[in-house]
């Protein structure tokens, strides 16, 4: 058991921070105030292997394991969540899910065009009516000679208004229920209408979040990911990586708090003193950096079952450490933050304070990818089978 990164690992944590220092973290505030980040950053992110972490170097991707898409958006979500955000959609919900579900050519026409930069992607999942519910999606797909025409709306799809590729779940036989949901990859410009709306968040802004409505959309036979009526062992799958690399996510946000909150309780002094010399200060800080200790570990753990599922061991275990990793460092990230801005005091309250950012981008990681109350579900669930 070695609880040290490789050299390989360190050097790509080391590089991807550098680079959001250097190029992201002076546009921060702006891409948060503006609601939008400039169309560039997607191909300085492609050029450091980043729009396809876990994707095979044949097909233009980096080639690394989970551990280092988490080592990925941890980094940039230190930064900018936001862009973090954006590039977990693009990397692990479609590219990712692409790469290991996808036939060999569907991989060879989608993944190095994403990998690229050339292509967004994004995964179309929740709906008005089904979020957690997430197999009581009412988008139905109708078989008619060699297409399947779509009718449904999507909603809270992350890129979905810049997507030029996207993982869409549809019914393919309502009667059969789970059993009747097929995947597919869906592009703008197929025959149909396909419109997308734009959503305004509380936090994560500058990552575009849009409601998308299919009207008689006619998707190729040809572009079914995995089999007809299969699509919910996509889903799961997927949702199992989605909340091993989203730990990444939330995580970098904890570290990010804890990081501005040691460097303000040295600098504000207040009756004479540094307020970290205060001791409720300093148990803040402790409980903040104990807490984001143990997450790390839990998410190292997630990210190495993950790798080992992909290779036909571990079982179902990594539906359940999955699920905890996200369930423990959602919470860990939440309370940081909020920890953070207390600890600034009424500066925390202030937009040109970066820590008010990271209380209103932190709170979709206890809702995405399931809610905080599913993760405990498939928890509970898990354990009570085992």
């Amino acid at each position: 058991m070695d609880f040290e990164l490789s050299e390989a690992h360190r050097m790509l944590a080391e590089a991807v921070y550098d680079f959001m220092v250097k190029e992201i973290e002076p546009l921060a505030e702006q891409i948060d105030r503006e609601d939008k980040f400039p169309d560039w950053i997607w191909r300085r992110l492609a050029g450091l292997g980043l729009m396809g972490v876990t994707v095979p170097e044949k097909y233009g991707g980096a080639g690394f394991d989970y551990l280092a898409q988490c080592i990925c958006l941890e980094q940039m979500s230190r930064i900018c969540p936001a862009i973090s955000l954006s590039c977990h959609a693009h990397s692990n919900l479609c590219a990712d899910n692409l790469s290991r579900n996808g036939t060999e050519e569907q991989r060879e026409r989608y993944l190095p065009k994403l990998c690229s930069g050339e292509k967004i992607g994004a995964l179309a999942l929740t709906e008005p009516n089904a979020g957690s519910d997430a197999v009581g999606i009412e988008t139905r797909a109708r078989k008619q000679g060699p297409y399947y025409v779509l009718n449904g709306t999507k909603t809270f799809i992350t890129n979905g208004t810049i997507a030029g590729a996207l993982i869409v779940y549809a019914k393919t036989d309502p009667q059969k229920g789970a059993k009747g949901i097929t995947a597919f990859i869906v592009e703008p410009g197929f025959q149909g209408s396909f419109t997308s709306r734009g959503l305004e968040k509380m936090g994560v802004r500058g990552s575009p979040t849009a409601e998308l409505i299919f009207d008689d959309y006619h998707v190729p036979q040809e572009n079914i990911l995995g089999e007809e009526n299969q699509g919910i062992k996509v889903m799961m799958g997927g949702l199992d990586m989605e909340r091993v690399a989203g730990t990444g996510w939330t995580l970098g946000i904890a570290e990010r708090a804890l990081e501005l909150s040691l460097k303000y309780a040295k600098e504000r002094v207040q009756f004479g003193q540094p307020i970290g010399e205060f001791q409720l200060i300093q148990e803040r800080l402790v409980d903040m950096y104990v807490s984001v200790e143990a997450a790390k570990l839990l998410m190292y753990k997630a990210a190495s079952l993950a790798e080992g599922s992909e290779r036909g061991g571990k079982g179902t275990e990594i539906h359940k450490i999955a699920a905890a990793a996200l369930l423990l460092v959602g919470e860990v990230a939440t309370k940081a933050a909020l920890h953070a801005v207390q600890i600034h005091g009424g500066y925390g309250f202030m937009l040109d304070y970066p820590v008010n950012r990271l209380l209103r981008d932190v709170k979709v990681g206890e809702i995405g990818a399931g809610t905080t109350e599913i993760r405990k579900l498939i928890i509970a669930r898990e354990l009570l089978a085992d």
